[in-house]
């Protein structure tokens, strides 16, 4: 059983649905102890930096969730799921995100060529060989809505980089945890195959 992580912010259902159409089961949820008794677990987010903290805060799910990952549970963060992962946000003054990855969030500048948010496909290069990432090349194009970016301090743990205005880090991978900006779910094939990589992993491990 895979736990989608419910705050009451997020794509839930279409993340539901993706994992659930490349054949593994789900629960949307915010129950703490059916998240711990999950296989694998999925923290999805759309929307701003510090509504969500204050509602994982509100259902008592940080700190369950900083256990998750340092218990190296397989973990995805989606989008902003992905960006509560780092230490801060720049999003409307200075946030307090998880911590579980020392670095910030930091926002695109727009200007005449630079739109924001950058919304729509683009390609990815990959930085690292992952279980979360076979099947994909570089240059594969992945659909991504976002107006903040994360700037880990650590390096080593850059997946992919993509190409808007600047280099920037579009996902991270450790041993048993993958965290992207992109939507898999929105990413047609590829991003089933990403969620289907995902799957096969919690089934493994």
């Amino acid at each position: 059983m895979i736990a989608i992580i419910d705050y009451g912010m997020g794509n839930l259902r279409s993340v539901q649905k993706g994992l659930e159409r490349v054949g593994f089961e789900t629960v949307v949820t915010r129950d703490v102890s059916q998240i711990q008794a999950a296989r694998g677990v999925v923290l999805p987010g759309v929307g701003a930096f510090s509504a969500c903290m204050e509602n994982l805060a509100k259902f008592g799910l940080v700190e369950p969730i900083r256990e998750i990952v340092r218990q190296k549970k397989p973990f995805l963060g989606i989008c902003l799921g992905f960006q509560l992962l780092f230490s801060e946000s720049e999003e409307f003054g200075q946030q307090k995100g998880l911590d579980l990855f020392s670095g910030r969030v930091v926002g695109f500048h727009a200007d005449q060529d630079l739109k924001v948010p950058h919304m729509g496909w683009n390609r990815i290069e990959k930085q690292q060989d992952s279980p979360f990432l076979d099947g994909i090349s570089n240059g594969d194009f992945v659909y991504f809505v976002h107006s903040f970016y994360v700037v880990p301090q650590d390096n080593g743990i850059i997946a992919t980089t993509t190409e808007y205005g600047r280099l920037f880090v579009s996902s991270v991978a450790t041993e048993r945890l993958f965290a992207c900006q992109f939507h898999p779910e929105k990413s047609q094939e590829l991003g089933l195959r990403i969620l289907a990589n995902f799957g096969r992993f919690v089934q493994n491990n």
